[in-house]
């Protein structure tokens, strides 16, 4: 699968939420961000998803999606629209009811040009464990070989520096 990435783009009272690739928990923070611009907004016309290009999405990226979907039934009185021709991503968001806050379409493909990429926006937490499965990894690669050892020894003591 491919590495996700979101994509937003908005003009006047639209936004339109692009994910492409496999759409995990790193990015999720960013998407968070980006809700909480479009829930400060006065007035909103419409809110796009764009699945088009999704290979996968994780549950937590499916939860802040319905959660974008209930405040804008509530607030701004709007269905928001998913676009997803992928037969297996279509049934994962019919099996988790998201039909009932979204308008669901399994046709027509978006052909926006000017999307903006969302910065990975990374809790020190989650960069933190992250460094230390890295570190962990390295370890036991290490103890396989002296030819694994000292091939990893600078990053091993790198990463146990910044600890």
């Amino acid at each position: 699968m491919t590495l996700g990435k979101i994509l937003v783009s908005q003009s006047d009272r639209s936004y339109i939420i692009k994910l492409v690739g496999d759409v995990r928990v790193t990015l999720c923070a960013s998407l968070n961000n980006y809700m909480e611009v479009i829930f400060k907004s006065e007035k909103i016309s419409e809110i796009i998803v764009d699945m088009v290009d999704t290979e996968g999405a994780d549950s937590t990226t499916l939860g802040l999606l319905a959660k974008l979907a209930i405040y804008s039934n509530d607030k701004f009185k709007i269905r928001p629209i998913v676009f997803c021709p992928d037969e297996s991503l279509y049934e994962t968001l019919m099996v988790m009811g998201l039909d009932d806050v979204f308008e669901i379409v399994q046709s027509l493909r978006l052909r926006l040009e000017d999307y903006e990429e969302l910065p990975v926006d990374v809790p020190s937490t989650v960069v933190d464990r992250t460094k230390q499965h890295v570190l962990d990894a390295h370890h036991l690669l290490s103890s396989f070989s002296e030819k694994n050892k000292h091939e990893f020894l600078d990053l091993i003591q790198t990463l146990e520096e910044e600890r």
